[in-house]
């Protein structure tokens, strides 16, 4: 465990409250609850105690110490259930203080927790990304990730690659002893079926990321094709302007909404078309830039005018073609009709566009990469994997593997060189 001073933080909502929690952690936390509370209550049991300092009574609290490291951070801590008012929770910071203790760090917890081995940093990212989910679905997603659903994943893979690494290392060091005829080729062979399933993972786990960043969608389209009143219509207010005068939007309008529980980007970006005006100009270069960066197109063709070549030469796998003032007549193949007008077809559309989002989001059970850092470290591990079959000596796919086992370590941030060392001396009987 790593000895570290007390710290405190507000653990309950800013403002007034019927209730404020301040948590404390860190060695001689108990000496300080004592000098506090005038004793120590028992361990894990709410008790009632007068908080004073200074000869001054400050509170009368709900106290809980926790002595042991069976608690969040893994050292001694205590939790102080205090009045929720401002005066009262200054006057017992002030004391704190007084006594040693410092204001925490932003996620200084959870740090200590990770530290102490309470949690890896997966589950460190889940608890992060829990406190700040906006819907159900990303709560469902962090709530996987706290509770340890990546991390178990990961413990398996670098069981496997530890046992590989165990055996390819037995069969440069003790090649005389008794070891089976096919030892060499059978870990390649294992170690390819391992790399298949991390890149599986790389492949279809991403949209985790997607999830938790939200998704962004694109709505593009030649100048007065409807673009603005498809907005509105979607997140049910007046968010862009519309006019009958072709190029009003000259900028990226953005609003952020949820659709099935997916956190999602709604930009109207200027129309598309040949122009000398410079202003309008950044506008149109600013929309196809959004066009390439967005997860999903939503490209939009009026019924009262031809499909134009710039917004046609968008179309592909992420695009979603739509016909907008269908109550004018017209058809467009393969497009989704509606009318911001009279709202016909506003309904099918919306569910559409929830569809593609959800299932560019992953909305599942599924255990999944949700941060850059976790596809970076689980990429350079397939990456040292599919070296194996171009190493033509043993020491070179030892060392394959021992960069494997490293990248992939760093996702819980954690690597355990004693692993290999028991498996090698273990496993084998070397030395009999």
């Amino acid at each position: 465990m790593v000895a570290s001073p007390p710290i405190f933080a507000l653990a309950s909502g800013a403002g007034r409250s019927a209730v404020a929690v301040i948590r404390l952690s860190g060695v001689g936390t108990g000496e300080m609850l004592l000098r506090l509370a005038g004793g120590l209550p028992p361990p894990r049991r709410a008790s009632v105690r007068v908080l004073r300092h200074g000869g001054l009574e400050l509170d009368r609290a709900l106290v809980l110490w926790f002595p042991d490291a069976a608690n969040y951070t893994g050292e001694e801590s205590a939790e102080l259930h205090l009045h929720g008012g401002p005066a009262v929770i200054a006057a017992v910071a002030e004391a704190l203080v007084a006594l040693g203790a410092r204001p925490a760090e932003p996620g200084e917890f959870t740090r200590r927790a990770f530290l102490n081995g309470k949690l890896d940093l997966t589950a460190a990212e889940g608890i992060a990304d829990l406190v700040a989910a906006e819907t159900e679905a990303q709560r469902r997603q962090a709530l996987r990730q706290a509770e340890g659903a990546l991390a178990e994943r990961h413990a398996e893979w670098a069981a496997r690659l530890t046992r590989l690494l165990a055996r390819q290392e037995a069969f440069i060091e003790f090649e005389e002893e008794d070891l089976p005829a096919d030892l060499d080729s059978q870990v390649a062979t294992d170690a390819a079926a391992l790399s298949a399933e991390m890149a599986t993972l790389l492949r279809e786990g991403a949209r985790g990321e997607k999830l938790r960043e939200g998704l962004s969608v694109a709505i593009l389209g030649a100048p007065n094709a409807g673009k603005s009143s498809l907005l509105n219509a979607l997140v049910g207010r007046e968010a862009a302007i519309v006019s009958a005068r072709a190029g009003t939007t000259r900028d990226v309008v953005e609003v952020r909404l949820i659709l099935a529980g997916v956190p999602v980007t709604l930009a109207d970006t200027a129309g598309l078309r040949d122009t000398v005006d410079d202003i309008e100009a950044e506008g149109v270069r600013r929309a196809l830039a959004r066009a390439e960066a967005a997860d999903l197109r939503v490209l939009v063709f009026a019924a009262d005018a031809e499909p134009d070549a710039a917004t046609l030469a968008l179309r592909g796998p992420d695009a979603l073609v739509v016909l907008s003032k269908a109550d004018l007549g017209g058809t467009l193949e393969g497009a989704l009709e509606f009318s911001a007008q009279s709202g016909a077809g506003m309904g099918r559309l919306r569910a559409r566009i929830e569809a593609e989002a959800a299932a560019r989001a992953g909305l599942s059970d599924a255990v999944g990469i949700t941060r850059p850092r976790h596809r970076a470290a689980l990429g350079e591990a397939v990456e040292w994997l599919n070296r194996l079959p171009e190493a033509t000596m043993p020491e070179l796919r030892a060392e394959a593997l021992r960069g494997a086992l490293r990248a992939l370590s760093r996702l819980t941030g954690r690597v355990d060189v004693e692993q290999v060392l028991d498996l090698v001396f273990g496993e084998f009987c070397i030395g009999k």
